[in-house]
């Protein structure tokens, strides 16, 4: 047994095995370790500039930060060194950060943009090109049209989890997401549409293209009719279904979406944008180049 484990001691975290620290610290998440586990000592920061640590990056903040997270980001994906597989970015999404990732990160397989409001049609559809690789795409909350699934589904041939969420904003039927993705996306076989507007016109599109299909969820889509044939054939399709008025506690953003009734209430306002510039993050002092702290 290493000396710090023996019992009756109490040994120094800097002391602990590289591949141990390593497993702690990838479970706080990149903005902690960038921002303070890589300051305890100089053998933490010796791990955390290990390419293997920033295989997978999570971005996840919620706005309150007091730092500049679009830097932060760029850092991280650098220290990957082409390596990057997964990464999560919560608010701060824009085009020219995603273009940046995708230029260094060839290797992505799951991409996930959450609530970024910043980011355009155009600048999506210029990084998704870059990444052939990808499996898993999650665009939640975003203002990104068809034209973008389109993009994804015709440069990514691997693709196979779609998660595709919004807030109820308008009252009309639009099926131009799900005929995208029933053009596109024949491999498919995760779907998440909660909130779509959608109806039985798109949703039977979509089962028509995508035979791989085993996991949908459509809760909230409530311009589906789910009665009759429609119910009928989603079950004989679909080894797991989540119908539009099923429970949503489980949902990562229950309680953000809008119902009908508070959509007609609501109008067309729109939402807080967390693309400001109120996060000025100090990068000179996590660079990669700053070992000049006393451990």
């Amino acid at each position: 047994m290493p000396p710090l484990m023996k019992k009756g001691r109490h040994g120094n975290w800097a002391d602990l095995p590289p591949e141990l620290t390593s497993s702690i610290l990838l479970r706080i998440g990149a903005i902690e370790i960038i921002e303070n586990a890589q300051r305890v000592c100089r053998s933490w920061r010796r791990v955390c500039k290990d390419p293997s640590m920033w295989r997978k990056i999570d971005m996840h903040n919620h706005g309150d930060f007091d730092y500049d997270l679009e830097i932060m980001c760029r850092h991280a994906v650098d220290r990957s060194q082409g390596g990057l597989e997964e990464i999560d970015i919560w608010y701060f999404g824009t085009d020219d950060l995603l273009n940046y990732i995708a230029v260094r990160s060839s290797k992505l397989r799951s991409l996930r943009l959450l609530m970024c409001d910043a980011l355009t049609d155009e600048g999506f559809m210029e990084a998704v090109v870059k990444l052939p690789l990808l499996e898993k795409l999650e665009v939640s909350y975003c203002s990104l049209s068809e034209e973008s699934l389109k993009a994804a589904g015709q440069s990514c041939p691997n693709l196979q989890t779609l998660k595709l969420n919004n807030e109820h904003r308008f009252k009309y039927d639009d099926d131009n997401e799900a005929l995208a993705i029933a053009e596109t996306m024949p491999g498919l076989r995760h779907l998440q549409f909660f909130g779509n507007r959608l109806t039985n016109t798109g949703l039977n599109a979509i089962l028509d293209a995508c035979p791989r299909l085993v996991h949908l969820d459509i809760r909230k889509c409530f311009r589906v009719n789910f009665d009759g044939d429609m119910a009928k054939r989603c079950l004989e399709r679909v080894k797991e279904l989540r119908q539009p008025c099923d429970p949503t506690d489980d949902f990562p953003f229950d309680g953000f979406e809008m119902t009908i009734e508070e959509e007609e209430k609501e109008g067309l306002e729109e939402g807080y944008s967390y693309d400001t510039d109120e996060y000025v993050y100090d990068v000179d002092n996590c660079s990669d180049r700053y070992d000049s702290g006393d451990d």
